[in-house]
This record gives structure tokens, C-alpha cells and sequence, in this order.
């Protein structure tokens, strides 16, 4: 029952897409829907029912294009049914129907006038009683139109809202948008100054290597001068070798160790200031260093003749 029910469903929304197809007028759409229900699928039309399955215009196209038919078949009704939706069988018969009423409201004319008032009374009493109806259907459809427009302001209630929390979103990615835009910004400038520092780190550890491979120039020079002048004795030179022996090996220790330094330091950036602060005071100190063995190395030369004075006399 529900398949047939569904299949008749489907061939009236069928016919429905033809007629609106065929008809651009909105008026001219219901009023070829009224007919189809009304006389090809045997429904009563409503107001409802037609903008339910129409779906065009406002809620009071169907209504007045509904009025609009019913007020056309009464007019036709009263003389004769031509209509061209409707098969010719079933006008026939209609118009017979109609023919043969209109012959015995005649005859019962004739007959009396009485039962003459007495069935006007009785058409008005109907008529009252469509017109209650008709009222009655009309404050449905009031109290429906009341709840369609109820619909549509809260339907634009709602969408105000959405437009709100659409531009409410709208701003939020447009600050997320100039956050990030400021984070790459700062970001950029971060590594500029971390370029930057790398670069002067860099210059000031060229710099002291310059400064290592003077000292090492010049106690290089003194080294040679004393082992000229120390050449004579062999065992003071020979000691004096192995003070030169150590004190080349603790400056390799020392440059080893200022070379472990320099390899923190590019990896720890965050204490670039006290690392090279560790690595200044250790040259200063090899510097230093070197400046005593050169003084000692001094003193002794000058020891030397003194005490050879001395053995003399």
C-alpha cells in the first residue's frame, strides 16, 4: 500500500515539473495544478497542498490562484461543464447530472411555492454553512500564514546570528592571519640578529687567532734569540727545551681546549657573551704565559755572564 501510494506520489510531482516547465506565469501554474488534482487524481485542492507541491512564489499566490478556481467552476457549473482537462465521459455525465437537477428544481417550482422557499432556505442554510466553512478555512489558512511568517522571522533570526558569528569568525582569522604575519616578521628578525651575531662572533674569533698567531709569532722569535744565546750550554739549553716543550704543549692544550669553545658556542648561541668572555681570559692567560717564560728566559741570560764574571775573579 505505501509503494503505491509512494508511486503516485512520484507520477503527480512529475506532472508538476512538466506543467512548470510549460507554464512561466506563477497564477497560470496553480490554477493547471487545481486541475490536476481536482479532476485528473480526484484531490480537493488547498491552499497547503499547492504550495507544498509548487513550491513558487509567496504563500498567497496559491490561495488567490485557489479562489480564482473554485470561483471558475461555479461559474461553468451553472449552465453546462466544459472544460478541457476533463474526460468526456465524466462532463457528460456532469452535464446530465446538472441538466437533470436544473429539471426538477423546475418542477418542484411548479409544483409549489412553499417547497420553493423551503429548499432556498435550505440553500441558504448551505450556503451559510460553506461560508462558516470557508471562513473557517480561511482563519486555517490565517493561523498557517501566521506560523509561515513566525518561520521566516525566526529562519531570519537566525541567519542575522549566523552572519554575526560569521563575521565574528571572519575577524578572528583576520587576527590570526596579521599574528602570524607579525610571527614571521619577528621571526625574520631573529634570525637577521642570530646572522648577525654569528657574523661578529666570528669577526672577534678571527680576530683573537690573529692575536694567538702574533703572540705565537713573537714567542717564536724570542724562543729562537734564546737558543742562540743559550747554545753554549747545552744542559741550560736543554732545560730551557723542555720548559719551550711545555709551555708549547700547554698552549696547544689551551688552543684545543679555546677550539672546544668556539664549537659550544655555535651550538649555544644563548651564551655566545660568556663563552667568548672564557675564551678572551684563556688567551690572555697563554698570552701571559708566554710573556713570564720570555721574562725568565731574560733573566737567566742576563744571570748567565754575571756568574761566569763571578768564576772569573
Amino acid at each position: 500500500m505505501s509503494d503505491t501510494v509512494a508511486a503516485e506520489d512520484h507520477r503527480l510531482q512529475a506532472e508538476i515539473d512538466a506543467l512548470r516547465g510549460r507554464s512561466a506565469d506563477t497564477q497560470e501554474l496553480y490554477r493547471e495544478v487545481c486541475v490536476l488534482l481536482f479532476f485528473r487524481h480526484g484531490i480537493t485542492p488547498t491552499a497547503n497542498k499547492l504550495y507544498q507541491l509548487v513550491r513558487k512564489g509567496s504563500m498567497s499566490a496559491p490561495a488567490e490562484a485557489l479562489a480564482k478556481f473554485w470561483a471558475t467552476l461555479r461559474d461553468k457549473s451553472r449552465v453546462r461543464i466544459e472544460h478541457p482537462d476533463l474526460p468526456e465521459e465524466l462532463r457528460d455525465a456532469a452535464g446530465e447530472a446538472i441538466s437533470a437537477l436544473w429539471q426538477r428544481a423546475q418542477a418542484l417550482a411548479q409544483d409549489s411555492l412553499t417547497a420553493l422557499r423551503g429548499e432556498a432556505q435550505a440553500a441558504v442554510l448551505t450556503a451559510k454553512a460553506e461560508v462558516e466553512a470557508a471562513l473557517a478555512k480561511a482563519q486555517s489558512a490565517d493561523e498557517s500564514l501566521e506560523c509561515v511568517r513566525q518561520d521566516l522571522v525566526d529562519t531570519d533570526a537566525t541567519r542575522q546570528q549566523l552572519e554575526q558569528d560569521l563575521a565574528r569568525e571572519q575577524g578572528l582569522r583576520s587576527a590570526l592571519e596579521r599574528q602570524l604575519g607579525d610571527g614571521a616578521l619577528q621571526r625574520q628578525e631573529l634570525q637577521r640578529a642570530l646572522e648577525e651575531s654569528r657574523q661578529a662572533f666570528e669577526r672577534q674569533m678571527e680576530e683573537q687567532r690573529a692575536t694567538a698567531r702574533t703572540a705565537e709569532e713573537r714567542h717564536q722569535a724570542d724562543l729562537r734569540r734564546a737558543l742562540l744565546d743559550v747554545d753554549r750550554e747545552r744542559s741550560a739549553a736543554a732545560k730551557l727545551q723542555k720548559e719551550v716543550e711545555q709551555a708549547r704543549r700547554s698552549t696547544g692544550e689551551q688552543a684545543d681546549q679555546h677550539r672546544a669553545q668556539v664549537g659550544e658556542l655555535q651550538h649555544e648561541l644563548g651564551q655566545l657573551r660568556q663563552k667568548l668572555s672564557a675564551a678572551e681570559a684563556t688567551s690572555a692567560e697563554a698570552r701571559g704565559a708566554g710573556e713570564a717564560l720570555r721574562a725568565q728566559l731574560e733573566k737567566r741570560l742576563e744571570a748567565r755572564p754575571t756568574r761566569k764574571a763571578v768564576a772569573r775573579k
